[in-house]
């Protein structure tokens, strides 16, 4: 587990609180079993990502939160990280789905929105996308 005194060399020149964001989602990875090499690019990504968007509120509330505990997530699949991220069409939704995964990460009404996010999640894992057409 990483601490505010004990984190990647790559975090260090993160404002405060969105390294704290990245020690926070990285320790939660960590602990669903995901690889270091994985978690500190999705974890430096997701945390500047929030940390551009954080209100106010959410700033206060990460400053007084403890990074270091957090439970296992039964729902982690730390195993589909090499998967690519497919994009398909079902049930009059396009849908995001890691290959291998039990069901859909997220649902869209267009399928440049499901692209869209499949590219964000592909990038972050270091995958790829594939892309299916309504009627596939």
């Amino acid at each position: 587990m990483w601490t505010t005194q004990d984190y990647p060399n790559s975090w260090k020149n993160l404002d405060e609180l969105e390294r704290k964001k990245a020690i926070d989602i990285g320790n939660a990875m960590l602990t669903n079993g995901y690889k270091e090499d994985d978690v500190i690019p999705i974890a430096t990504s997701q945390a500047e990502k929030w940390y551009k968007d954080a209100t106010d509120d959410e700033l206060k509330e990460l400053k007084n939160k403890k990074i270091s505990k957090h439970d296992k997530d039964q729902s982690a699949n730390p195993e589909l990280m090499d998967e690519s991220v497919e994009v398909y069409f079902e049930d009059d939704q396009w849908k995001v789905k890691t290959t291998g995964a039990k069901r859909a990460s997220s649902t869209y009404d267009t399928k440049k929105e499901a692209v869209e996010r499949a590219e964000e999640i592909a990038d972050n894992k270091g995958t790829t996308v594939i892309k299916h057409n309504k009627d596939e």
